[in-house]
C-alpha cells in the first residue's frame, strides 16, 4: 500500500481526474435473435455471452458456453476484445471483462474504451471499478416487465482515470487477492469431490462389501447381507400447513421463514404461533414436494410453502435422520415433470438399513468432511470469506481516490 501512496504523491498529488462513464465508453446493448435465424446459430466462431457464462465462468472470460455466427448480424459486427459487459437488465448486478472478441445477449450492456482513451485506462483496472457500477446498477433499477438499470444516470457514472503507473500497480495487487482466492476455490472443489466419492463409497451397500471402507464393522453386525426397507417403513412426514407463514412482510429478526429450496432462509417473522419446534436434539428434513429439494433444519422455524414436507424418523424405528439425510443426496432423482414427489416417489425407494452402529460411524464420518467443505465458519469456506472480505476491503479503499478540482 505505502507503493501506491508513494505513486499518487508523484503522480498526482492534487488529485484525480473523473469523466463520465459514456465519456471513455462506446456503450452498446447485446443483442439476441429470433431462434428462428438459423444462420445465426449454426457454424459459430463468436462466443455469444449469456449470465450463465458469468456464473459458470468467474468474471475474466475469453470462451462461452455457446458459440455464434457473426455473419448474421447483417454488419453490427462483434464486440472487440477487452470489452466490458454489465448485466442491465433482468439479473442485475453481474459484470465481466472479455478479453476476445464476442457478442452479447440484449441483457448486457457492452463498454468498449474509446480510442481516445485506449492509452490512458488500462482494461483490468476498468474490469475492477466495474465492481462499483455493478453496484450501482443493482440499487438504480426501474420496472417495466423485466426490471432494469436506469440508463440515463448510467451513461454519468464517474469514472476515475489514474495515471498509467498507478493504475498497474493496483492491478498487481487485486490481482493477487483474486489468484489467492482462485487457488483457495480450487482447492475447495477438490474437498468436495474428494467428499463426494467418499459419501457415495460409504452409502454403497451393494457386491462385495469386504472392500467397504466399514468392512470390518459391517462383517461383524451384519455378516450376511445389508438389509433393505422402504423410506416409509423407516420415516414419517408431517404437512406445513399449521406452520406457515401468515404475511411475506419479513424483517431482520424474529422466526426464521424457511423454504427448502436454494434461498433457504427468505426472511424473519414477527409471528409467534405455529412455529416448528426444530432443534438439536430434535431435527427434521424439509423437503419441497416439487422440486424434491431437502434440507438439514435444527433449529425453531417456519414454513413458506405449502408443498414442504417435514421429515422425520417413525417413532421405535432404529434409523437416524442423519443417515437419511446423506442417503438422499445419492439418490440422483431428477423429477421429470411438475407434481408432488414424496408420497407417490420418494417414500416408495428401498434404502439400505444397516444396523446402528454401522449408521452412526459412516454419519460421523460424513459430519466431519461436510464441515470441511461447506462449513462457513470452519476450514476452508471460512478461509475464503475472510479472504473474500479482505479483498473487498482493499478493492474499495484503492479505488476511492480524491477528485481533481478543476477551475
Amino acid at each position: 500500500m505505502s507503493k501506491i501512496h508513494e505513486l499518487i504523491e508523484k503522480f498526482c498529488p492534487d488529485g484525480v481526474s473523473t469523466l463520465h462513464l459514456d465519456e471513455i465508453f462506446e456503450i452498446r446493448g447485446g443483442f439476441t435473435p429470433s431462434k428462428s435465424n438459423v444462420d445465426f446459430w449454426k457454424d459459430g466462431t463468436v462466443p455469444w455471452f449469456r449470465m450463465e457464462d458469468i456464473r459458470k465462468n468467474g468474471r475474466v472470460l475469453n470462451s462461452a458456453l455457446q458459440n455464434v455466427s457473426e455473419k448474421a448480424l447483417k454488419g453490427a459486427g462483434a464486440f472487440p476484445a477487452n470489452s466490458i459487459i454489465v448485466s442491465t437488465s433482468a439479473t442485475i448486478g453481474e459484470h465481466a471483462l472479455v478479453t476476445v472478441p464476442f457478442l452479447a445477449n440484449q441483457r448486457f450492456t457492452v463498454l468498449t474504451i474509446k480510442s481516445g482513451y485506449v492509452e490512458r485506462l488500462l482494461p483490468k483496472f476498468a474490469f475492477y471499478l466495474g465492481f462499483s457500477l455493478s453496484y450501482y446498477c443493482t440499487q438504480n433499477t426501474v420496472k417495466s416487465g423485466f426490471a432494469g438499470v436506469e440508463m440515463v444516470a448510467f451513461r454519468s457514472f464517474p469514472i476515475p482515470i489514474p495515471p498509467l503507473e498507478v493504475q498497474r500497480e493496483i492491478v498487481s495487487i487485486l490481482d493477487k487477492f483474486t489468484q489467492l482466492e482462485a487457488e483457495l476455490e480450487a482447492e475447495l472443489e477438490a474437498r468436495r469431490s474428494q467428499y463426494e466419492h467418499t459419501r457415495d463409497q460409504l452409502l454403497d451397500f451393494s457386491g462385495d462389501l469386504s472392500s467397504h471402507l466399514l468392512g470390518e464393522l459391517i462383517a461383524e453386525l451384519c455378516p450376511e447381507e445389508v438389509p433393505k426397507r422402504t423410506v416409509s417403513d423407516l420415516f414419517a412426514y408431517e404437512q406445513p400447513t399449521p406452520y406457515l407463514v401468515s404475511s411475506s412482510n419479513y424483517g431482520a429478526s424474529g422466526c426464521p421463514v424457511l423454504t427448502a429450496g436454494q434461498t433457504f432462509l427468505l426472511g424473519y417473522t414477527l409471528e409467534t404461533d405455529g412455529i416448528f419446534q426444530a432443534s438439536e436434539n430434535r431435527p427434521v428434513i424439509i423437503f419441497d414436494d416439487f422440486t424434491t429439494a431437502f434440507k438439514w433444519v435444527d433449529f425453531p422455524f417456519k414454513a413458506k410453502s405449502s408443498a414442504m414436507k417435514m421429515i422425520q424418523a417413525s417413532s421405535g424405528s432404529s434409523i437416524e435422520l442423519r443417515f437419511l439425510f446423506y442417503l438422499m443426496g445419492v439418490l440422483n432423482y431428477i423429477p421429470g415433470q411438475h407434481a408432488r414427489h414424496w408420497i407417490s416417489v420418494f417414500s416408495n425407494f428401498e434404502i439400505p438399513w444397516p444396523p446402528l452402529q454401522v449408521q452412526r460411524e459412516i454419519v460421523s464420518i460424513l459430519d466431519k468432511l461436510d464441515a470441511l467443505v461447506n462449513d462457513l465458519s470452519f476450514g476452508l469456506p471460512a478461509e475464503i470469506a475472510a479472504r473474500r472480505k479482505q479483498y473487498e476491503h482493499y478493492r474499495n479503499k484503492l479505488l476511492a481516490f480524491k477528485e481533481l478540482e478543476t477551475a
